[in-house]
């Protein structure tokens, strides 16, 4: 599904019931406006794109598109349960299938010989199978390591799905139960040195610290839970991309009575005092009762709310000395013919340490790792007959990182990476003639993400950091200030789109509660709790959604 601009506008008249004006439409701001216009509130979302999705929305370069950023889908459930409490079903949308293998990982090594193969897959027998065949003892170390994650999750899931505004949000009971799992003061990989023997199983259960842009040397080893969730509720292809997600939602929203509007960038949040009183777009003032902020959250704080308004630890100079995750450098390719490859692919370096290193002081490393999503093998609507729709993604440094001298130049750099990349294709993916088959490309790098209004380039958020979470995170009513919201992954819990949704049950909820409606998240139809591992049926459709 694609809106354009003319699908999105909403010819209900403005009302007495309270006004919201919500600032971008990725999914944060289009899933809080589906929940506050069903809460029965006046909600109006204020695109600066000219489609919706934010960094998940669809790109397109000729016959082919393409996810902009997220092309990963787990933990569905917590999406149905956003549609179910408006009386609607994922399923009405969007087709999701689950795949198996959830992703192929090539693990480098220094050995000189060939990377470590592994496929993953659900079937926990079977991956345990494998990590055994890599290391003895590491089969039986994986079934524990989900049994005990199943547990921390279902601890942390209270903490998840509520607001944390500070230490006293952390003196409750659900929060004293969590704590003794969690080792704040553990890596992720320290954290699985006491699992694994082998550096493969290592990075097979701790490479996903990269979808918070971060290392796994430093993630905290809360985070264990991103590779348990893989393995128990699956990694999902939305036909379509992860795109047609937000195009579901912004087709919910209008059903629901919600205006979009794209194209329109909001220059200002206009305020009487301290409380938000509404938005400037193109230069005209228009009032709302409340703004709520999808945006890049540090970006907002430094272009969209006066220095005079905001606390010392809100002024540019201490937002920009915070820590931010990783940026990236984006190849989306429209490829002749079909590829030979796994609906993902990833690849780690043969010198890891210092690639991570690299990243995190502003350097290009050699051998990078990169990541390749090849879903046209599953998905027919990317690309033409018999063509693919390639997206690759190499991790860089932000635009801030540097530990010596300036930022990498990237004018200068691009042309040399894209050249390497396309090269790595054939000899580290195996694609033959790579280069020579490209019909189509766009390409980013973290200038570029730069220019969409996110600061530093940092195409994660904040980093996640023991000090930059939960309540060290700018908060889902923005602190300092009344009638001003936030919701995506500068908030908690954070970055990736399973928690956006929950950050957007949050700031819904507490908005609602505001202004004195109830949320319909506490109607019978919202599910509150995560379901069994959900299995797919013999089409591999998501069962119930």
């Amino acid at each position: 599904m694609h809106l354009s601009p003319s699908h999105l506008a909403s010819s209900r008249t403005r009302s007495d019931r309270p006004s919201v004006a919500v600032i971008g439409a990725g999914p944060g701001g289009l899933s809080v406006a589906m929940l506050l216009a069903g809460a029965g509130l006046d909600v109006t979302v204020i695109e600066s794109q000219k489609v919706v999705g934010g960094r998940t929305r669809r790109l397109e370069a000729g016959p082919y598109a393409f996810d902009c950023g997220p092309t990963f889908f787990m933990m569905p459930y917590v999406l149905e349960e956003i549609f179910s409490a408006v009386g609607m079903r994922v399923s009405d949308f969007v087709e999701l299938k689950r795949l198996d293998p959830m992703y192929r990982l090539l693990i480098g090594n220094d050995r000189g010989t060939a990377p470590t193969q592994i496929d993953t897959t659900g079937d926990l027998q079977k991956m345990a199978a494998q990590l055994e065949r890599v290391q003895p003892g590491d089969g039986a170390a994986f079934l524990r390591f989900i049994a005990d994650n199943r547990k921390k999750l279902s601890l942390m899931e209270p903490i998840l799905r509520s607001p944390i505004r500070g230490l006293a949000d952390l003196m409750t009971l659900d929060a004293m139960k969590v704590a003794p799992v969690l080792r704040p003061w553990e890596s992720i990989y320290t954290h699985l040195t006491r699992y694994f023997k082998s550096e493969e199983s290592r990075l097979a259960m701790s490479f996903q610290s990269k979808y918070l842009g971060m290392s796994p040397f430093e993630c905290p080893s809360l985070f264990s839970i991103l590779p348990f969730i893989e393995y128990e509720y699956g990694v999902w292809h939305p036909i379509g991309g992860c795109n047609a997600l937000v195009a579901a939602m912004a087709e919910a929203c209008t059903r629901l009575g919600a205006r979009i509007e794209t194209a329109s960038p909001v220059e200002r949040i206009t305020f009487s005092g301290r409380r938000a009183t509404g938005v400037v777009v193109r230069g005209e003032e228009r009032r709302f009762d409340h703004v709520v902020v999808n945006a890049d959250a540090t970006w907002a704080l430094k272009n969209l709310i006066p220095a005079e308004l905001r606390r010392s630890d809100q002024q540019d100079k201490a937002i920009d000395a915070k820590r931010y995750s990783c940026s990236t450098f984006m190849l989306y390719l429209g490829m002749d013919g079909e590829i030979d490859l796994p609906h993902h692919t990833i690849y780690t370096s043969t010198k890891y340490r210092q690639n991570l290193a690299d990243i995190g002081e502003g350097r290009l490393s050699e051998d990078a790792s990169f990541y390749v999503c090849n879903p046209s093998r599953l998905d027919p609507t990317l690309a033409p007959a018999g063509d693919s729709a390639l997206y690759v993604l190499v991790p860089t440094a932000n635009t801030k990182s540097a530990k010596d001298g300036a930022p990498i130049d990237w004018a200068k750099a691009a042309p040399s990476l894209r050249e390497e990349t396309l090269a790595r294709l054939e000899s580290v993916m195996g694609i033959p003639d790579a280069a020579k088959r490209v019909k189509a490309e766009i390409m980013f790098t973290p200038d570029d993400w730069r220019a969409q209004n996110i600061n530093h380039g940092a195409t994660f958020n904040l980093a996640h950091n023991i000090t930059q979470m939960l309540h060290w995170r700018p908060q889902h009513r923005l602190q300092g200030f009344d009638n001003l919201w936030t919701v995506g992954g500068g908030t908690h819990p954070g970055s990736g789109l399973p928690v956006i949704f929950l950050a957007s049950e949050i700031t819904s909820r507490l908005l609602c509660a505001e202004c004195g409606v109830k949320s319909p998240l506490d109607a019978p139809l919202a599910r509150r709790q995560a379901p069994a591992a959900l299995e797919p049926d013999r089409d591999g459709m998501l069962a119930g959604v």
